[in-house]
């Protein structure tokens, strides 16, 4: 899970403002990866978050949350005879897709919902649709949250309604003032740290930390944020 570099679009984000929106993407994926699977109680799957940080003038900021895919836990028979299955098995494996589309989903959105919170700009449903979130650094998303749901929904019109179903979902978790705190939390501890990798470990550590805390967080750089 990462988020896309490169647009079609002639829109210039300034660098650190690039490094900012990067660190919400990637710790939206997180977050959901984490907090939205054990919410919907599926089994925890492990991921981490591996960064780049420029050494000079001439390289970028870059994360990437690797793995977090429940779908790739389940044997490759299960997942291939999807339509086959009794009703157990599929809901099972149905649970697990839906699942990793809305942790996908909900990279971009967070991204999105950092940008809305710092131009002072409402954020809500009505003004998110699934292609809006292209310019959220959502395009590699977005292609592997169609993969799945070509590979397990056959009807188009059927597929259309799944993904914005599960859109709303991603908005929900979102929309959730502790989900939004953990995001946050983790956002700067990217940007902050010096680490080249952050391990599952760490990550849980700080969502568990900000769920246990009893003030909301404040950020030093954008006390806004807290949304």
């Amino acid at each position: 899970m990462e988020r896309n570099y490169y647009s079609t679009t002639s829109t210039f984000v300034h660098p650190n403002e690039l490094d900012w929106r990067t660190a919400f993407h990637e710790a939206g994926h997180a977050a959901a990866i984490h907090l939205g699977n054990r919410q919907k109680q599926l089994p925890p799957v492990f991921f981490e978050i591996h960064v780049q940080r420029p050494t000079n003038g001439y390289e970028d900021f870059f994360a990437k949350v690797i793995d977090g895919n429940l779908i790739q836990n389940l044997p490759i028979a299960v997942v291939e005879s999807f339509n086959d299955l009794s009703d157990s098995p599929q809901h099972a494996c149905q649970r697990a897709y839906e699942a990793d589309v809305v942790n996908l989903l909900v990279g971009p959105l967070a991204e999105a919902k950092y940008v809305s919170i710092r131009d002072d700009e409402v954020f809500n449903i009505n003004l998110i649709n699934f292609n809006a979130l292209h310019n959220y650094g959502g395009y590699s998303d977005l292609e592997k949250a169609l993969s799945y749901l070509d590979h397990f929904i056959a009807s188009k019109a059927q597929r259309e309604e799944k993904m914005q179903e599960l859109l709303f979902q991603a908005f929900r978790f979102i929309d959730n003032r502790r989900h939004w705190k953990c995001i946050l939390n983790l956002a700067h501890y990217i940007l902050d740290s010096q680490q080249e990798v952050i391990s599952c470990d760490e990550a849980i550590g700080i969502f568990d930390r900000c769920l246990l805390a009893n003030t909301p967080f404040r950020s030093a750089h954008y006390p806004y944020l807290f949304g």
